[in-house]
């Protein structure tokens, strides 16, 4: 019983956790939406340590595929702090910037894509890298150059310059 209660615990406090990234101000820009999120504070640590808070609080539109915290926990902890260093601000900028896209992609403009390339749509970063996007089951799932994957876990965050939609892994270009 003891067991099953901290299951169910457990598994209330992952989806508090994941609702707290969908209450996103859909006024606010992406920006302020990451610095009010509980779920992106890495992120965050990497779109500053970037500077690239004033482009991303710009007009846009942007399409931001946000890892979480959990996400880069699957990072080494050594190569998270590594990166997030003044003196690797150029790959940092890499990092953040192979997570946008140009524009405003909801999931339904992300599936009307893949509908239209025979179940794959590709697009291409801020960073110059290309992204594909496929299906698992009812997962929208990304794939990088290096065949890296990231399964979108919440999609369609607005914001007022852009869309977030959370994903469960980090991308690492391959110039890092």
């Amino acid at each position: 019983m003891a067991l099953s209660l901290s299951l169910f615990l457990n598994s209330v406090c992952a989806q508090e956790n994941s609702t707290e990234s969908q209450k996103m101000n859909p006024s606010e820009t992406i920006v302020v939406n990451t610095a009010n999120s509980v779920n992106h504070t890495t992120l965050l640590a990497a779109i500053e340590g970037a500077e690239l808070e004033e482009v991303l609080d710009m007009n846009g539109p942007f399409t931001v595929f946000a890892p979480s915290d959990v996400a880069f926990r699957k990072l080494a902890h050594s190569r998270i702090d590594e990166l997030l260093l003044p003196k690797n601000k150029k790959n940092l900028h890499s990092l953040v910037t192979y997570h946008m896209v140009a524009g405003n992609l909801s999931a339904s403009t992300i599936l009307k894509a893949m509908c239209r390339g025979n179940g794959i749509a590709s697009f291409t970063t801020v960073q110059g890298e290309e992204l594909k996007a496929t299906m698992d089951g009812i997962d929208i799932v990304l794939t990088d150059n290096s065949g890296n994957t990231a399964k979108i876990t919440i999609a369609d965050s607005e914001q007022s310059n852009g869309v977030i939609h959370e994903i469960d892994s980090v991308f690492l270009p391959k110039k890092l």
